[in-house]
């Protein structure tokens, strides 16, 4: 039972937006607390039904799950494992920043060194400081681009003018991005959540964790 507990579930807020994903374990809680509801798909009639955790036992008992990872084992009974659940009082949309470190830098500029224009594989970039440090500059997203080992040892500690080079986009921090994007980045998707990941998934920028 330990390892059906570990299971992921999704979370909505009560405005249906992915927020979180959480194990199995806790989303019982939330539901045996009533701060959550089970979100299920009826698939004949293409509509979404909501459960308490004690309705939802009752439809565990009428509708068993097929397959033993997707039932928790009780003295009682076998409650199917909720696979997506709606918090009942939560409506907003948790946020993070993104941290300045070398791999976020090179997924923000595409791996491509940002004077010359090219494409490089990560181990043969660097990081430059546009504004060099010797002359005030700081170690900020405004400031940290991009670019190849030949680029950055023309540059040197030079402005880009004083070293005839140009930059192709200017350094700027990138947008907040929701916390269940990140998530969703590394987790297995369940088929359930589909209906769900349109906007929190598909269509939000990829990072690298």
């Amino acid at each position: 039972m330990d390892a059906v507990l570990t299971e992921p579930v999704l979370v909505l807020n009560r405005l249906w937006q992915a927020v979180n994903v959480i194990a199995a374990r806790r989303a019982f809680i939330l539901l045996a607390r009533e701060d959550a509801q089970v979100v299920h798909h009826d698939e004949l009639l293409d509509d979404f039904r909501m459960f308490s955790l004690m309705d939802w036992a009752d439809f565990s008992r009428e509708n068993p799950p097929l397959l033993a990872r997707e039932g928790v084992h009780t003295v009682r009974q076998t409650i199917r494992l909720p696979r997506v659940i709606l918090l009942t009082m939560f409506d907003r949309m948790p946020c993070k920043e993104l941290k300045l470190t070398r791999n976020n830098v090179f997924e923000r500029d595409k791996n491509r060194c940002q004077y010359c224009g090219r494409t490089f594989p990560r181990e043969e970039l660097n990081l430059d400081h546009v504004i060099p440090r010797h002359q005030g500059g700081k170690t900020t997203w405004e400031n940290i681009v991009c670019s190849c080992i030949p680029c950055n040892t023309h540059k040197a500690n030079r402005l880009p003018h004083e070293a005839h080079l140009r930059l192709i986009c200017k350094p700027s921090r990138p947008k907040w991005r929701p916390i269940i994007s990140t998530m969703l980045d590394r987790q297995p998707h369940h088929p359930a959540w589909r209906h769900f990941l349109d906007v929190a998934y598909w269509n939000v920028e990829l990072e690298e964790s």
